[in-house]
């Protein structure tokens, strides 16, 4: 595992529910992490504007999902597509109504992913992002 390989400890914070968002960062800031990888969560997702400003009020560099949480403030995001994988779901859907089986469809994984850099809310943390992550950015927000 790269974390022991690092010489890091790697903490799972659960979240269910909105009164677990603050809690969360409270035991994070406790553990002293010193990163944050948000997970594909449809509650997190809903959460956007609250996670990252949390993230912004501890001070704790996260990297999410999906760009929506970059556009939001967000550091970092790395992940699918978000239109692809819709669009794969709608054809699935389409596929289904029209009569074929789902256990017949092939398992499909997104094959387009990005990475959205914030410029501005890296500055905000202080932390200088390495070239070559700037240089393999789809996107980086200013």
């Amino acid at each position: 595992m790269a974390a022991r390989t690092l010489d890091r400890d790697i903490h799972i914070v659960n979240v269910s529910n909105e009164s677990d968002l603050e809690a969360a960062f409270v035991t994070l800031t406790q553990q002293s992490a010193g990163a944050l990888l948000v997970s594909t969560d449809s509650f997190l997702t809903s959460q956007r504007d609250r996670l990252v400003a949390l993230a912004t009020q501890y001070a704790l560099p996260a990297i999410y999902p999906w760009r929506e949480f970059v556009e939001a403030g967000g550091l970092m995001s790395y992940g699918p597509i978000i239109n692809e994988v819709y669009r794969q779901a709608a054809i699935y859907t389409g596929r289904i109504r029209k009569g074929e089986k789902p256990a017949d469809l092939p398992f499909v994984r997104p094959t387009k992913f990005e990475l959205v850099v914030n410029i501005k809310t890296a500055k905000a943390l202080s932390l200088t992002l390495p070239p070559l992550i700037l240089a393999r950015a789809d996107e980086v927000i200013e």
